[in-house]
């Protein structure tokens, strides 16, 4: 069974957008494309709607085939106590969902696509989701299609953003990313931007990549497809 390949990225902002394009261009090198993960807030205060280059950086990279996620709205303001969507209630998730969806419509980044904070999403954040027009979620157990009720079954091996960073940790993400290559299904790898300035976990994610590839794994993107209605006679 082939192998399908997703890298993620997160935590993409003004201080680590140059790390993040220095991993991205590696990454065109080798014919993979990533996911995008985009907050609206982040920690110091930062605000995407304030920081215009990182949005243009944002749009030439969809343009060239990266996808787009929404990663939480204001992940400053929930990070020190639990990832922002794993507890709230249906309706404070809606409100959480409209007002970033908001943001990314006014900076032309606007997706369907949704990968809760630390991968951990509740019961009522994803009620919301459908209602709020998002189409797919990303967390812990695997990708879903919110509109065929449907899930495909799939670890993340991860570095930062509420994931280890340890050496150890890193050699076995390495091995473990060759596991799921071997014998087939999803492979997800992320990282968040301030792990790429660190030699050890860049390096840990280069060769989960480089190893899935070895293996004949087909790079992809977080994408969901529209129902194809059917012609009527």
């Amino acid at each position: 069974m082939t192998v399908q390949l997703i890298v993620s990225v997160s935590g993409i902002r003004d201080v680590t957008r140059d790390l993040v394009d220095a991993f991205a261009r590696d990454m065109d090198e080798r014919g993979v494309p990533l996911s995008l993960f985009v907050a609206p807030r982040l920690e110091d205060h930062y605000r995407l709607a304030r920081d215009p280059a990182t949005q243009e950086w944002l749009l030439e990279r969809r343009e060239g085939g990266d996808a787009i996620v929404l990663h939480g709205y204001d992940q400053a303001a929930t990070k020190r106590r639990r990832a922002e969507f794993s507890a709230l209630p249906e309706h404070e998730a809606r409100l959480r969902l409209l007002a970033p969806d908001r943001v990314l419509e006014e900076t032309g980044l606007r997706t369907r696509l949704f990968a809760p904070p630390r991968w951990v999403a509740s019961p009522g954040a994803i009620a919301a989701l459908p209602q709020t027009g998002f189409r797919l979620m990303a967390d812990a157990t695997g990708v879903h299609d919110l509109d065929r009720s449907t899930v495909d079954r799939s670890r993340v091996f991860g570095i930062g953003d509420g994931a280890r960073a340890e050496p150890w940790w890193c050699r076995a993400m390495v091995i473990g990313a060759g596991r799921v290559a071997r014998r087939g299904g999803t492979l997800r790898l992320a990282i968040s931007g301030p792990q790429l300035r660190k030699p050890g976990p860049r390096q840990a994610i280069v060769d989960a990549v480089d190893i899935a590839l070895h293996h004949g794994a087909q790079p992809v993107v977080h994408r969901w497809e529209p129902r194809v209605l059917g012609r009527v006679a």
